[in-house]
């Protein structure tokens, strides 16, 4: 068993794992942060996205152990404290880019890294951005148009809601 420690929504938290226990699995299992979501084993669905030190990366292809010191940042970590969502949630929530729910997670950590990455991503771009993410649900639409509205509001093109 090894220990780690990393800055999981800004609290440090230590645990111990095995080698080959995954980032998905030490957040699940382990700290009880379950928005992450499982969808594949296989890398293929974007559901369990994550910001590692600010970048999305998918949390089942790397390894608890991997993540040693980093700011580890989930979908519980976005809300404000008062519980005022992040401007990328409140965008899902207002252009209906969610249906079962199962996906969201991952789409918008995903959305957030591509407002920060493509501050002026049109649709096209912003779907080559979310190849990565499977959504069996919506089609789409609601979510592009979401993560266009929060990247406006986000890179302070537009108001709109306050970042946590």
């Amino acid at each position: 068993m090894i220990n780690v420690t990393m800055t999981v929504n800004g609290r440090e938290m230590t645990g111990e794992v095995e080698a080959r226990t995954l980032l998905v699995q030490f957040l699940r299992d382990h700290l009880r942060l379950t928005g992450t979501h499982v969808g594949c084993d296989t890398t293929q669905c974007g559901c369990c996205i994550v910001h590692v030190d600010g970048k999305a990366m998918k949390s089942c292809t790397m390894l608890a152990v991997q993540a040693q010191g980093k700011a580890i940042t989930t979908i519980e970590g976005l809300a404000a404290k008062d519980g005022t969502l992040h401007p990328m949630q409140q965008a899902f929530r207002d252009n209906h880019a969610l249906q079962c729910g199962y996906c969201t997670p991952g789409m918008v950590m995903m959305g957030i890294d591509i407002a920060r990455r493509l501050p002026d991503a049109d649709e096209a771009t912003i779907r080559h951005q979310l190849e990565g993410n499977i959504c069996r649900c919506t089609g789409y639409q609601g979510i592009v148009e979401a993560i266009k509205s929060a990247s406006a509001v986000l890179n302070g093109k537009q108001e709109g809601g306050s970042h946590a």
